[in-house]
């Protein structure tokens, strides 16, 4: 039952080493504060959008979605793509008596923390910035999801990327063009019509909506159900390919 907890206490010691780094803290906030000084401080004074909040209020939750993807995601997926090609620790994990559905638990959780990290870093950011920026229920939840499915992601990722620099494609073919075009920095609604379809399969699309949600409705119950759903399908299909295993 506990399995797992070998799999995240490994992940968490390599990542307690990094964090006496400092240079991994700056790496971890440099490309949110880069946004957030270009696009936040730049035009977030000056710029209002059409339901009336002002553009700092808006960027900042969508600088949380983005840096949660980001990290969730690059952490488990360059991770387990170097202890499986060129490291061959991985292959002496499947080995062990752990079973595949605990080294999938293990990984996600570790990507998970290390994704709200990195959203703590800029929350601190937005509770200090003068702005209405503020955290509700829904904010938390969503947050969770998303580093919850990201992390799922890159362990697919992970299983089925054959070098380093295979992980960069994925990378640069899927999440960052989620990172520009499912609404963290303006809003979905300014997207030509045509272009729609595919935004709406982005699932950080669906974050972004969400953590910016101060009241329940029947949307944000929808957008909950397609995020969770996102969520089954990337944690079953990553478990799959940790249980076929075979190299």
């Amino acid at each position: 039952m506990n399995g797992w907890y070998p799999v995240f206490l490994k992940e968490m010691l390599q990542f307690k080493r990094k964090l006496l780094r400092l240079g991994y803290i700056f790496s971890a906030m440099m490309a949110p504060i880069i946004y957030f000084v270009t696009f936040g401080l730049g035009l977030g004074r000056t710029v209002r959008l059409t339901e009336g909040t002002d553009y700092l209020t808006f960027l900042l939750p969508g600088l949380v979605a983005m840096s949660s993807m980001n990290n969730s995601y690059s952490w488990v997926a360059s991770s387990l793509n170097l202890s499986r090609i060129y490291f061959k620790t991985f292959q002496v994990l499947v080995q062990s008596p752990i079973n595949p559905f605990s080294i999938m638990i293990g990984e996600v959780l570790a990507g998970m923390v290390k994704g709200l990290f990195a959203s703590l870093l800029i929350i601190a950011i937005g509770l200090v910035v003068p702005s209405n920026f503020s955290i509700n229920f829904i904010f938390v939840i969503t947050l969770l999801l998303n580093c919850f499915m990201f992390a799922s992601l890159g362990v697919i990722t992970g299983m089925i990327t054959k070098s380093h620099e295979d992980t960069a494609t994925y990378s640069n073919f899927f999440i960052m063009p989620m990172a520009f075009f499912s609404g963290t920095f303006f809003s979905i609604d300014r997207i030509p019509e045509f272009f729609k379809p595919i935004i709406y399969i982005m699932p950080l699309t669906y974050t972004n909506i969400l953590i910016r949600k101060q009241h329940i409705d029947s949307e944000t119950i929808l957008f909950f159900g397609i995020v969770i759903f996102y969520c089954l399908v990337f944690f079953i299909i990553g478990s799959t390919l940790m249980k076929n295993y075979s190299e």
